[in-house]
């Protein structure tokens, strides 16, 4: 440990009981400082030790590609958990470790305290790493057992899908019924009562064979946990990567939807932790304080008008207001109770907007690109849209036919939008490999002309 490394672990250290101090809750969190190209890494992959698969490695060059156009910079990674887990770069200076220190305080506090994570935290466990290497110790297994393109196979539907879960059920689900229930009996009758009690008169309970049910009983919005169960010739193998990728898919959920809360509550916390943090020199404090004015900027700036949105600007600002006309207590309610939708809706207001210079844009078709809007409904549905459905478009399980066949269902009126039809056919292509039989979806392209698109089964 040489001696900005053991700095560091004294200003943690204070740092932490300062914040306890100050009434934040969280778990234990377990710092590491790593070198630059494993932060990237983490931050491709999602987790230090995950399921490898060629699309990652996609994401990798693409991230060094932000970053050397200096675009991107990772200060820290942190995954909630009991304990949590928090990733620094070691080249970061003294400062901007200090920083990243009371930051990912803020999200350890955040993530003990609101419902969704806490909710999700307990389907899908809060020793994620450890999980998720055990996953990828049994991918090794299945490539050495099956072959890199059998496996890849598999994972190239899954990870396509990942996206495709139902938040509102919970993760570890049964199966459906397999049979339809039978009709309740039918109520008391006067008439049939003294009928049957006439000489010579009966009524004989006529029961049918149990009726199979629907498959699906109703559209299926969870396209994992669906062919994990009802893929006609799934392997067990197979059936484990998918319940794998669903099963992170789920632990990133409210990481995802509750990003510009999160983020916002950990620049507050950050910024008054180092604010109350008298033991810090003063030329240390100003380089930290320097770094928080980079981070909670807004993408552009002088006269610039920014096309993308800073979630930890909108955050911090938001949380600033909250905190400053509402109090504290307030504050953390809101913190419990609320997602991102809530968060927006409710507490974005038209003067907020204002003062952060928001607006709504589109682009036209001779390349210029006007504002739209300043209206505060248009704004907040702006900054959600995204966020609708995890990011992914509306696709159900209408059916499973007769002879197998999965017919599958874009909402298009729901969604407001049609696909990019190269990628969706990608998509039913890796999916025909795995449900292998004939698998079809029911969609519109960007014009809105209605198509289908199916995915052949593999050659026997």
């Amino acid at each position: 440990m040489n001696d900005a490394q053991r700095q560091l672990a004294g200003y943690s250290e204070r740092i932490e009981a300062l914040a306890v101090e100050l009434g934040l809750d969280f778990y234990q969190v377990d710092c590491d400082l790593v070198p630059a190209n494993f932060m990237v890494e983490i931050a491709v992959y999602g987790l230090p030790v995950r399921m490898r698969h060629w699309s990652f490695g996609v994401r990798y060059i693409h991230q060094l590609v932000r970053q050397h156009m200096g675009h991107s910079r990772i200060f820290e990674v942190m995954f909630p958990g009991d304990p949590c887990h928090a990733f620094m770069q070691d080249h970061n200076s003294l400062a901007e470790n200090t920083l990243v220190t009371a930051h990912v305080l803020g999200h350890a506090d955040f993530a003990k305290s609101n419902q969704l994570f806490t909710r999700f935290m307990a389907m899908a466990g809060g020793h994620i790493l450890e999980q998720s290497a055990a996953r990828a110790h049994r991918l090794e297994l299945a490539l050495q057992a099956h072959g890199q393109e059998r496996v890849e196979a598999v994972l190239d539907a899954a990870l396509a899908l990942e996206t495709h879960i139902d938040v509102d059920q919970p993760l570890h689900r049964p199966r459906y019924p397999e049979f339809v229930a039978p009709r309740a009996e039918p109520g008391p009758d006067l008439f049939r009562d003294r009928f049957t009690r006439l000489p010579g008169e009966s009524i004989a309970a006529v029961q049918g064979p149990p009726q199979r049910a629907h498959l699906p009983p109703q559209p299926e919005t969870d396209l994992l946990w669906f062919i994990a169960n009802y893929a006609p010739a799934l392997e067990d193998w197979e059936r484990d990567i998918f319940l794998a990728v669903r099963e992170e898919a789920y632990y990133f959920h409210p990481i995802y939807a509750c990003q510009i809360m999160n983020e916002g509550w950990a620049s507050y916390w950050h910024a008054r932790l180092l604010r109350e943090a008298a033991f810090l020199p003063h030329e240390l404090y100003l380089a930290a304080i320097k770094s928080h004015s980079d981070v909670v900027r807004p993408f552009a700036s002088g006269q610039q008008l920014a096309l993308s949105l800073n979630p930890y600007h909108l955050g911090f600002s938001l949380w600033e207001h909250i905190i400053d006309q509402h109090g504290m207590e307030k504050a953390r309610q809101i913190c419990r109770e609320e997602d991102d939708f809530g968060f927006i809706r409710n507490y974005l207001d038209q003067e907020i907007a204002d003062k952060l210079d928001l607006f709504v844009y589109e682009g036209r078709r001779d390349g210029e690109t006007r504002i739209s809007s300043r209206d505060i409904h248009a704004i907040r549905e702006a900054i959600l849209a995204p966020k609708f459905n995890y990011g992914s478009p509306a696709i159900t399980i209408a059916q499973v036919g007769p002879d197998g066949s999965l017919d599958l269902r874009h909402d298009y009126l729901h969604d407001g939008r049609g696909l990019e039809l190269g990628q969706a056919e990608r998509v039913m292509e890796y999916v025909g490999r795995i449900w292998r039989r004939p698998v079809s979806l029911h969609t519109v392209d960007f014009r809105g002309v209605v198509r289908v698109l199916t995915g052949k089964k593999p050659p026997s």
